[in-house]
């Protein structure tokens, strides 16, 4: 089937949301769907309508329809399969089915229909993947918050402690007998004062949550602001970070981290044209060795900071020979890219924008092959008379990745101590969990062991959850160069690529 659009409307017509999957222009299907109330002619549970360039696939929602566009040679048993999958997903949103709801649900139901479709066609997802895809989590963006969260927090405690100091030199102050602003903060003749310049540079402020240490001031010990010292919600994110996986051991790990991401922006920002390809990996598997799900999300990113290089464009490799669904965006020349591999505006002569990040291309993959997978984990946990002896391996499929910061989880409890046999890396055993880490995997160690015995039964050491990250692209993406657009002329560029996974579990 080749779906062209999905919209909700009203029973008069009026459209509350229509998401494309195609190129089509605006008035085009603001046509379409406008044409569609006047050629209802019956009230059905479902049908469809068919004119001279497209079909209507439609079903009644109490008192709105969802209307599926699609080409007139798409198979009508797949566009009915299809309108029930969108009934259902529209439910899942909106408590009530009724104009305000869907208008204020239309960025999640939007989100919802572009897991269902891609690129006109439908995608193998159930109701339950779809909730899991638009509900997921992102690990950096909650520890993020947990940071500033814990920062503002000192940040008021500290004001705080400031404002009762200057309340108590204020009151011996009227004791003494003289001015209560000799010494106060921002006074133009308490500058000539010992005090005023320590009384001024020491005030925090709201903004900053880091009070700079003045030189007048001797830094305090053990007083400074440490993450995980205080609020016990953070340590349980913490923890529950570990426990998914992850690399944060504590709040001062977390803190030192977050410089270190902020230290690679001027270096992208001094390029003046700079390309990054960003790609997210989700992979559902089982311990028998099935693969629920394993896709790949991928993005190019171009970002031209001077206006002599806003007109170039960029020679994309696309050699992967797996099912990779690629998209251009709607202002890039989708036909130059489909024959030459070639990314560049549609419009000849209109420049990119300036000092934007702009996504030129996307991709997907998705399989429930495991030759696919980058990474293959085994688990094999066996009762014996001490607890549960678990060896657990991992080995790269593809020797030609180099997977960095590699790290596997899986629960084993704190009582009875633990005993390790062997171990490919190191291991940490901490909170309820075992992480081993292998910094770097490649062809050289492909493969790996730990084998340990714990107190447990077989199934209390799952979920099995790994992380990652990749230097170069899963997928077959790759840049060639960067020209002038209609020349040969070369552009300098800087580039980079990430991989990250966002979920790797076998459960």
């Amino acid at each position: 089937m080749v779906l062209l659009a999905a919209a909700v409307c009203t029973r008069k017509g009026n459209v509350l949301l229509s998401r494309q999957f195609v190129e089509m222009t605006k008035s085009r299907i603001e046509g379409l769907l406008s044409a569609f109330p006047k050629l209802i002619t019956t009230d059905k549970q479902h049908t469809f309508i068919e004119t001279e360039s497209v079909r209507y696939v439609y079903q009644p929602l109490d008192k709105l329809y969802i209307v599926l566009v699609t080409t007139k040679a798409s198979n009508i048993l797949e566009d009915l399969e299809t309108l029930r999958l969108f009934a259902r997903v529209i439910p899942e949103y909106c408590r009530n089915v009724d104009e305000k709801e869907v208008s204020d649900k239309v960025f999640e139901l939007i989100f919802a229909f572009d897991e269902i479709i891609a690129l006109g066609y439908r995608e193998s997802v159930s109701l339950a993947q779809i909730k899991t895809y638009t509900e997921m989590d992102s690990h950096d963006e909650k520890v993020y918050q947990a940071v500033r969260q814990t920062q503002e927090r000192e940040a008021k405690e500290e004001m705080k402690k400031k404002a009762k100091e200057l309340q108590r030199q204020r009151m011996e102050a009227q004791r003494s007998g003289r001015s209560p602003y000799t010494t106060g903060i921002g006074s133009v003749n308490s500058s000539t004062g010992p005090m005023a310049p320590t009384q001024t540079s020491e005030m925090p402020l709201p903004t900053n949550p880091t009070p700079t240490p003045s030189a007048s001031r001797p830094k305090p010990s053990g007083r400074g602001m440490k993450l995980g010292r205080k609020g016990a919600d953070i340590d349980t994110f913490v923890d529950s970070v570990r426990k998914d996986g992850g690399v944060v051991k504590d709040g001062n790990k977390i803190a030192a981290a977050e410089p270190t991401r902020t230290t690679t922006a001027p270096a992208v920002s001094t390029s003046p044209l700079h390309l990054r390809q960003e790609e997210t990996i989700f992979a559902s598997l089982h311990r028998e060795g099935d693969v629920d799900m394993f896709e790949v999300k991928g993005m190019m990113w171009l970002k031209v900071a001077s206006e002599e290089l806003a007109n170039v464009q960029i020679s994309v490799a696309a050699n992967d020979n797996r099912q990779v669904q690629i998209q251009t965006h709607p202002n890039i020349d989708k036909k130059a890219f489909n024959e030459t591999g070639v990314v560049r505006m549609k419009q000849a002569g209109r420049p990119f924008p300036l000092n934007t990040d702009v996504g030129v291309l996307k991709w997907r993959f998705q399989t429930t092959d495991s030759m696919d997978l980058p990474l293959v984990i085994n688990c094999w946990p066996s009762e014996s008379g001490r607890g549960c002896d678990v060896n657990i391996e991992y080995e790269l499929q593809d020797t030609s990745l180099e997977l960095y910061n590699v790290t596997i989880s899986l629960p084993v409890s704190n009582q009875g101590g633990l005993t390790v046999a062997q171990c490919d890396g190191s291991y940490e055993h901490a909170h309820g969990h075992i992480q081993w880490t292998i910094p770097l995997i490649d062809k050289s160690n492909s493969s790996g062991t730990l084998e340990f015995t714990a107190v447990g039964s077989p199934d209390s050491f799952y979920p099995v959850n790994v992380h990652f990250n990749m230097n170069s692209p899963f997928c077959d993406i790759r840049l060639n160069g960067v020209t002038l657009a209609g020349t040969d002329t070369s552009v300098p560029f800087t580039s980079e690529c990430s991989v990250i996974t966002e979920q790797y579990s076998v459960e």
